[in-house]
């Protein structure tokens, strides 16, 4: 990409940047876009995964790119990568850099899904064991702990086929009463839900930025109160240790 294409992606250039990766094969696309026009300005294949040299010498043809039109460069939009904030730095100062939003949810449900599935997991071990066959229906132990097991089976089941309950942004009321009724006897889950509810409301395009750092800070300090030091259950979301990055550009 240069000569026309070049004049054409940047005759005006908002000055803010998002920079990415896209996988197809043994292929990586390396690719900048105006973040307000949402015009490709420069892309890069490489025949390997990107490094931290990969990085810093792409940021670099894009500097130059700027430079040669007497552009400047207000602030970049990545994804989680750890090869970026130390490349942005040594090719553009301190710049403003951003997480993108969606990466941020994404990476936040994973860990709530990741904290369902360990109480699932809980579940299953939790499951008493049994003889080989039907219990006798004179063997009153044996078919109390049958039920148990047909019971907790069930609500793994329940965690597994309606998981996306947890994570989903908005729900309905049918949807709701579901969630109710799975999590019945797991108020460990229902305080899980109620933080997913909490994360989206930072990202409200509402919110102002300074608000959401406040709200977050809140979030945190309430979200240590649930910590089960023994089980490590409601950690797993690893919202004490995520950025908060949506701000507005």
């Amino acid at each position: 990409m240069g000569g026309a294409f070049l004049e054409w992606a940047l005759e005006a250039f908002s000055g803010y940047v998002a920079v990415d990766e896209l996988y197809e094969g043994p292929y990586c696309v390396l690719s900048a876009v105006d973040n307000r026009p949402y015009k490709r300005i420069l892309y890069e294949v490489l025949d390997h995964d990107p490094n931290h040299d990969d990085i810093k010498a792409f940021l670099g043809r894009l500097k130059d790119a700027l430079t040669a039109r007497e552009l400047e460069i207000k602030g970049i939009t990545t994804d989680g990568s750890a090869l970026y904030p130390e490349s942005i730095r040594e090719v553009f100062g301190e710049i403003p850099h951003q997480i993108c939003t969606f990466h941020v949810i994404a990476e936040l449900v994973k860990g709530v899904l990741r904290a369902v599935a360990s109480e699932r997991k809980r579940l299953a071990k939790s499951k008493p064991k049994l003889k080989r066959g039907r219990p006798s229906s004179k063997d009153k132990k044996a078919r109390r702990l049958a039920r148990k097991s047909k019971f907790i089976q069930g609500k793994i089941s329940d965690l597994f086929q309606d998981r996306f309950l947890f994570v989903k942004r908005r729900l309905k009321p049918s949807e709701r009463k579901r969630l109710l009724y799975i999590t019945r006897g797991f108020p460990q889950l229902r305080k899980l839900r109620e933080i997913v509810e909490h994360l989206y409301a930072l990202f409200d395009r509402r919110c102002r930025t300074q608000t959401a750092l406040g709200k977050l800070k809140k979030l945190r300090q309430w979200v240590k109160r649930f910590i089960n030091p023994q089980r490590k259950f409601l950690n797993k979301t690893t919202i004490h240790k995520l950025p908060f990055a949506a701000r507005s550009w």
